[in-house]
């Protein structure tokens, strides 16, 4: 289940391990367990989330390949600094998410779209394949329907934008969908275009845009598609946190 899928539903994973993952993580991500501070032993934290010590070490595994913590002998586990955490990880993204997002969070999610996504949506329009091209024409056609959602917009939203980072050919754009995710899940909770069928249509138009410019194998009218795209989305949730302070 991804970041969206789990902003819409509110649902969370149901297993052992994901269970002491998620509490471990989201009180780290959070500051409920300072940085640098040192983590309970095995025993103390089996018995705390009641699970083997077989379920503790691999939930402790996870957590250091996101980089939260690191183990040390003769030391023990250590809650890492934020400035070591990988938040291009969904899960990381998402805890960070639940703690709220500030405008300085925006920004830097935004800049990192713009660095990603318009790179992805030029190569699209180098290397996509007309099947490539069709199916991104069926998705943008599906943002057209002014009874949407939050929900099922936010979907759409993020299928068109997967299907440009995979029809750029590039496996590294692909790997990166967890920012889009995040920035999508934001927008769901904060500004979602289906607040009024006219930012429907703005929406549809924009993503539209985006698709023509890669039919036409016009790498520059891509990137500035989706820049645009970006931007106004950033903007609607620049506006929302505005409103709210």
């Amino acid at each position: 289940m991804g970041l969206l899928e789990t902003t819409i539903t509110g649902k969370k994973r149901g297993s052992s391990h994901a269970h002491v993952v998620a509490e471990l993580g989201s009180a780290i991500v959070s500051g409920r367990i300072p940085e640098g501070s040192i983590l309970p032993g095995d025993t103390e934290l089996s018995m705390r989330f009641g699970v083997s010590r077989t379920v503790l070490r691999e939930a402790m595994k996870t957590l250091a390949a996101k980089r939260l913590i690191e183990a040390k002998a003769k030391v023990g586990t250590r809650a890492l600094p934020r400035s070591n955490w990988n938040f291009f990880d969904p899960d990381v993204l998402g805890w960070r998410c639940d703690v709220g997002v500030d405008l300085s969070f925006i920004e830097h999610l935004a800049e990192m779209r713009l660095a990603l996504e318009p790179a992805a949506a030029a190569a699209a329009a180098l290397r996509a394949s007309s099947d490539d091209i069709v199916a991104l024409y069926a998705i943008a056609a599906k943002f057209d329907d002014p009874k949407h959602t939050p929900e099922s917009i936010a979907k759409v939203d993020l299928e068109f934008h997967l299907a440009i980072a995979r029809m750029s050919g590039n496996p590294f754009m692909r790997s990166a969908s967890a920012l889009i995710e995040a920035a999508l899940a934001i927008s769901f909770r904060l500004s979602s275009p289906a607040a009024s069928p006219e930012k429907i249509d703005e929406v549809a138009t924009n993503h539209l845009r985006i698709a023509h410019a890669i039919a036409s194998r016009d790498p520059d009218k891509a990137v500035a598609a989706m820049r645009h795209v970006i931007d106004v989305g950033r903007t609607r949730i620049h506006k929302t946190l505005e409103g709210d302070e």
